[in-house]
């Protein structure tokens, strides 16, 4: 039997946070996922990134392997040291002999370190037993909404290439049509569980989970810092200047704004509670105040700047050392 080095199939250092070995995961994955991936051996190499990472997002399996020590290099012949107890120790931690989510489809190692000591020799595919049940794979993707969709919620429903494992052990995909609810307040990156809609199981396990990550789209208008929601309001000199009553457009519909006289640009305009929905309370929304001058086309027009720089003398530059 040959030994497994998890972390450098997921190209990451022993002491990886949770946070590192899914990332690794996640674009190790997306390289070598057999319906996209032109590399050599790109199904095998899925496989184990698979097999990898579900050791070591799990902390009790992860114990249990870092338990083999880190002297081992994949390829190696290998036999768990004399009284190693690593798999025993999982499973006691998990209070119950090993399920078919703990044991996986995966390689003979990982069957003889953590489910197939004791109980004959490690499977061929899992062949000859007769009771084995595998849970499904839990797959990923990534849904993209507008910001509109991500404010009010939404339905979405789209088609997802889904890969399966056959009766004989093939990998192949199957397309399949999902509907989704995005709940209101929907936020950039966060992820929506789909219970038993990733993989099919094997042996009647169950599927796995689907994952899906939320993509908001740019919008022409507004942009997003975690709740907030930022707006440029563009406004002429004598609305700057005297003050004026604007309407602006939000997410929830348009409301009044009230600029006070002297206002600058880069001003920051604040309109409370008219950001993202959420909890404890919804974010704010922000107008950020920009001049803008309007062109002197005609005679008449300069004329109006002109007298403008004699009844008010500004230099907007008194403090700069020249």
């Amino acid at each position: 039997m040959e030994y497994k080095d998890y972390y450098s199939v997921l190209g990451v250092d022993r002491k990886a946070t949770a946070d590192e070995i899914k990332r690794a995961y996640r674009k190790l994955a997306r390289k070598y996922h057999p319906d996209v991936s032109k590399e050599k051996n790109a199904e095998d190499q899925f496989k184990n990134l698979q097999e990898a990472y579900e050791v070591l997002k799990d902390p009790e399996k992860r114990t249990a392997y870092d338990q083999l020590g880190s002297n081992w290099k994949s390829g190696q012949e290998f036999r768990p040291p004399p009284g190693w107890q690593g798999g025993e120790q999982f499973r006691q931690a998990r209070g119950q002999q090993f399920t078919e989510e703990d044991l996986g489809g995966f390689s003979d190692f990982f069957a003889n370190i953590f489910g197939a000591r004791g109980q004959g020799q490690a499977r061929r595919g899992f062949e000859g037993f007769g009771q084995f049940k595998q849970r499904g794979t839990d797959q990923h993707a990534v849904v993209s909404i507008s910001l509109e969709e991500a404010f009010n919620g939404s339905t979405k429903t789209f088609q997802l290439q889904i890969p399966e494992i056959d009766a004989a052990s093939n990998m192949h995909s199957s397309v399949r049509t999902l509907k989704v609810s995005i709940p209101a307040g929907a936020e950039q990156g966060q992820r929506l569980r789909l219970a038993h809609q990733g993989g099919p199981g094997a042996g009647g396990g169950q599927a796995g989970d689907l994952y899906l990550e939320i993509d908001i789209q740019p919008h022409p208008f507004f942009s997003l810092q975690n709740r907030d929601v930022y707006l440029t309001l563009p406004v002429a000199p004598w609305e700057a200047a005297l003050g004026a009553d604007i309407r602006v457009p939000t997410l929830g519909g348009p409301v009044g704004l009230k600029l006070p006289p002297g206002s600058q640009s880069n001003q920051k305009m604040r309109l409370k509670g008219r950001g993202m929905p959420g909890k404890p309370h919804p974010g704010d929304q922000y107008a950020i105040v920009q001049i803008h001058t309007p062109p002197a086309k005609t005679e008449e027009q300069k004329q109006v700047y002109e007298k403008m720089a004699q009844t008010m003398p500004y230099n907007p530059r008194k403090d700069w050392s020249l």
